[in-house]
């Protein structure tokens, strides 16, 4: 009786060593929160034709409401980090929500440019701002010991999935429509995800008895008083060192030449040379496809080799196919645009992995507040080119000078990244299995 007992805890040990770790649930919940807090960001390069025509607000006025809710997007990450650590993830993320959902219903009724400042650049940047990437840096840095590149490069890929979904979505219904369905639909899209982050997501692997993946269990510490303070006094801590300029520095590139440039930008522009919006938009849905693969994959090369030759090497890319996209638009949609569309989309956000284990090297426990903090350099960077490119769309009735100098600014970028010093003692990253 013993030796079939033996056999029958033998037979099935296994199966309950290869039972999902708690963490990969909520990576889940994270990715599908990222999706639904992004269907916003599908929205602004849709709606500069049709509120230009209907309200008569200039290139530049949109491109001011744009790049406030970018500033605040990344001003808010490193505070909602903190706030994380005080009030915990879910309670923090519901409430972003809520706010998202508020600001994109809301504008539907708006008639004046500061409305649309109000709602999209305040409640909807405040919003998308506290479901940032520092969101994903909590959650990898609590949940996660081994995989932590490969899962920042899957939640970062959120994003991308996001646009997927909702870029071709959203255009058809602005395209049939009108622009107001379109922003009900975002509104309802954040509201969805809400009782996903309630009933499935947990602060901490102690909430439910468990250590990290691939970690040691730890227990929970306790709430953290002054997120806000902890906030400042970590920026200026960080401030004190180089490395934090560089990576602020190259990161604000990223943002410009990302959601600044093109996801603001690429649909007008490819409008003003006889596209269809609903075509430019289905090509902006394609980068985020190309995306997805490009961020997991450079979270996976993030494990591996040094991070600082990787960034490298995706901003001097990223420049180089910005100076050719002026020659490639056209009314249709030919190969060579295809081309750029599948190149740049693997670029997008792989910036992301490595700009993130660098910060987590330099400064350990602080990491994701002041990832948070680059994060708020690169919405800066995107909200100014967010709106000087509308800005210079209205004075040239081109956006041909934005490429090229966005061009030459991610060479910069490429620069920055290689002169960042390894912290003393660090070596190359260790393959985890």
């Amino acid at each position: 009786m013993t030796q079939t007992t033996d056999s029958a805890t033998a037979e099935y040990a296994p199966r309950r060593r290869r039972r999902i770790h708690r963490a990969w649930i909520v990576a889940a919940v994270t990715f599908v929160t990222i999706i639904g807090g992004a269907a916003f960001n599908s929205l602004p390069g849709l709606l500069i034709e049709p509120l230009h025509a209907r309200f008569g607000w200039s290139y530049g006025e949109i491109g001011f409401a744009v790049s406030l809710d970018m500033a605040l997007y990344g001003l808010s990450a490193p505070f909602a980090a903190a706030l994380m650590d005080r009030f915990g993830i879910r309670r923090v993320v519901v409430v972003a929500l809520g706010a998202v959902a508020t600001g994109a219903l809301a504008s539907i009724w708006m008639t004046a440019s500061w409305q649309l400042m109000l709602y999209w650049g305040l409640l909807v940047g405040l919003g998308t701002g506290s479901m940032a990437m520092a969101f994903s840096a909590t959650v990898t840095n609590r949940w996660f010991v081994a995989r932590r590149g490969l899962v920042t490069g899957i939640l970062t890929a959120a994003g991308a999935s996001g646009q997927l979904v909702f870029l071709p979505l959203c255009a058809w219904i602005v395209d049939r429509h009108g622009w107001r369905p379109a922003s009900v639909t975002v509104a309802l899209a954040a509201l969805v995800v809400v009782p996903f982050v309630w009933l499935l997501m947990r602060d901490h692997p102690a909430d439910v008895g468990l250590a990290p993946y691939g970690g040691a269990y730890v227990e929970k510490p306790a709430p953290a008083t002054g997120a806000a303070a902890r906030a400042v006094r970590v920026l200026f801590d960080a401030a004190r060192t180089g490395p934090f300029w560089l990576l602020a520095g190259s990161f604000a590139i990223c943002g410009a030449s990302t959601n600044g440039l093109i996801r603001t930008h690429f649909i007008p522009s490819a409008h003003d040379h006889g596209m269809q919006i609903t075509a430019a938009a289905s090509l902006l849905a394609v980068i985020g496809f190309f995306d997805i693969i490009g961020t997991i994959f450079s979270g996976w090369l993030t494990d591996r080799f040094d991070a600082r030759r990787l960034l490298a090497v995706y901003y001097a890319l990223r420049g180089v196919s910005l100076l050719f996209l002026p020659m490639l638009m056209a009314p249709t949609v030919q190969p060579s645009m295809v081309f750029f569309i599948v190149f740049y989309g693997l670029d997008w956000v792989a910036t992301v992995p490595p700009t993130l284990a660098l910060c987590r090297e330099q400064y350990g426990e602080d990491s994701a507040i002041v990832f948070g903090w680059v994060l708020a350099s690169h919405q800066v960077g995107a909200a100014l080119v967010a709106f000087l490119g509308g800005v210079a769309r209205d004075m040239t009735g081109s956006y041909d000078v934005v490429w090229y100098a966005s061009g030459a600014l991610c060479a910069t970028a490429a620069l920055m990244a290689l002169v960042i010093r390894r912290k003393q003692g660090e070596g190359a990253p260790a393959v985890v299995g």
